[in-house]
């Protein structure tokens, strides 16, 4: 835990040195002069970012769920996106984690995501995966039997690809990442965000 918060701290004081006008245009966030803050949509939800305070608050009662269930994830995801984020646009080529450089961390005990609790929650029931993603920002997609795409963050679209269940075989849950995403963030923070595309739906 120690290395997260010295991690966070980090973060929040190359924020606070950089410019706003360069910030914004790379990471898709708004700068309020007034109150020196950032706005960023996160999953649908607007969040306030105050680099002096190093403090994030949500704007809206869905933030919620990520200051408290996923805060472990969204805080340095959050900070380190708004350091790391280039001014590279979404390829529309999809790739799994595990094909990504380093994305054997994926397969790596408590790093393994847990697809497989979307995959036996919504088995069975396509309206309440896509209810559930649309609730945090998630659009339609072509894939699976229901497929949805999300924005963390404004430059790393994620898709959640399920599968129902049916009488040959069991339901089942994939994630992919455009390909453009590693330009943005190292694959540790990928993963961070990938937790969160998957933790939502549980």
């Amino acid at each position: 835990m120690a290395e997260i918060i010295s991690g966070e701290d980090k973060a929040w004081e190359i924020i606070a040195g950089l410019e706003p006008e360069d910030v914004c245009r790379r990471t898709g966030a708004v700068f309020d002069d007034a109150s020196q803050t950032y706005r960023l949509e996160v999953f649908g939800t607007m969040f306030s970012l105050e680099p002096r305070k190093k403090e994030i608050m949500n704007l809206s009662p869905e933030g919620e769920i990520f200051l408290k269930r996923l805060r472990y994830f969204f805080v340095l995801s959050a900070v380190w996106y708004m350091v790391n984020a280039t001014d590279a646009g979404p390829t529309g080529k999809l790739v799994k984690p595990s094909g990504m450089p380093g994305g054997d961390i994926f397969f790596r005990g408590t790093h393994v995501l847990p697809l497989e609790g979307i995959a036996r929650k919504y088995a069975y029931d396509r309206e309440g995966f896509g209810a559930r993603a649309a609730a945090f920002g998630g659009r339609t997609v072509a894939y699976g039997d229901i497929a949805v795409e999300f924005l963390p963050f404004p430059k790393i679209p994620v898709t959640v690809i399920l599968w129902l269940a049916d009488e040959e075989w069991e339901a089942r849950a994939d994630l992919l990442f455009d390909a453009s995403s590693l330009q943005h963030l190292p694959i540790d923070i990928l993963w961070s965000i990938a937790m969160m595309s998957v933790l939502i739906f549980l």
